[in-house]
């Protein structure tokens, strides 16, 4: 998500801020924050979802949506099949792998 900075970032940055809060309450946001190094102001979500359609409508619920200031967005499924997230993977990976892969069995 990227966003310019600006009078419209200034006034609509709370509002935002109180959206994102909102969404990690509810266990929908896993993860927020601002991109480092970036010419324009850029924010990276984990949001825990369905489907594409579900994470358009939770951004377009977000006051820097509803305000247009959403000068790019995209939107990639990713599948957690290694690390903190692994309990939220897709089942790609059989169970019992992950273990004979780091050497257990």
């Amino acid at each position: 998500m990227t966003h310019p900075s600006g009078p419209g970032w200034s006034l609509h940055a709370r509002p935002h801020v109180q959206c994102l809060l909102s969404l990690a309450d509810n266990k929908i946001l896993k993860a927020s924050g601002p991109l480092k190094g970036l010419p324009l102001r850029a924010g990276f979500l984990i949001i825990k979802a369905e489907n594409k359609e579900e994470v358009e409508a939770i951004v377009n619920g977000d006051p820097f949506a509803k305000e247009g200031l959403i000068v790019e967005l995209t939107i990639q499924e990713w599948d957690p099949i290694f690390g903190v997230w692994e309990s939220e993977a897709s089942g790609v990976v059989p169970r019992g792998w992950r273990e004979e892969w780091r050497g257990k069995l």
